[in-house]
């Protein structure tokens, strides 16, 4: 049984900056220095388009990790659709959205992944790994964001 997860961020920067900043594979690397993923194959820099892969070598939970995802769909920009082609989860299907708000730009990420090895895998899931991931994705949208936050 998949887990699915929402997180929503608020900005004044412009939703079309946003929309490429999210896809940067530099930007994704900054935001996420303190579990050292780099981008290994495919696309390494720049921004990652429809159909293009990246490969992420990256360290959680104290163990090496490597990730390859593939944009799936897109409609700059508005949004675009990575998944995991190869790696840790059984699925995961990341979906990032872009509209126009009151005051700026509303990022919306929805996560939607399973685990691994059965039952131990569902018992990871609620215990730790949902709560774990949606700790990176908000900790990705505040750097991305990062002076430009509304709140």
């Amino acid at each position: 049984m998949a887990v699915t997860f929402e997180c929503t961020s608020r900005t004044t920067m412009g939703m079309t900056e946003l929309f490429d900043l999210s896809r940067s594979i530099d930007a994704h690397k900054d935001s996420m220095a303190r579990s050292r993923e780099e981008a290994v194959g495919g696309v390494t820099s720049g921004l990652i388009s429809l159909g293009e892969e990246v490969t992420w070598r990256a360290w959680h939970f104290g163990l090496p990790v490597r990730m390859t995802s593939r944009i799936t769909e897109m409609r700059a920009p508005h949004c675009f659709v990575d998944e995991q082609v190869r790696g840790p989860f059984r699925r995961f299907r990341h979906v990032h959205e872009f509209s126009t708000g009151p005051a700026g730009t509303v990022m919306v990420d929805r996560i939607e992944f399973t685990a691994p090895f059965g039952l131990l895998g569902r018992l990871a899931e609620k215990l730790f790994l949902a709560r774990y991931l949606r700790g990176l994705i908000e900790a990705r949208n505040r750097h991305l964001t990062a002076g430009a936050r509304l709140g």
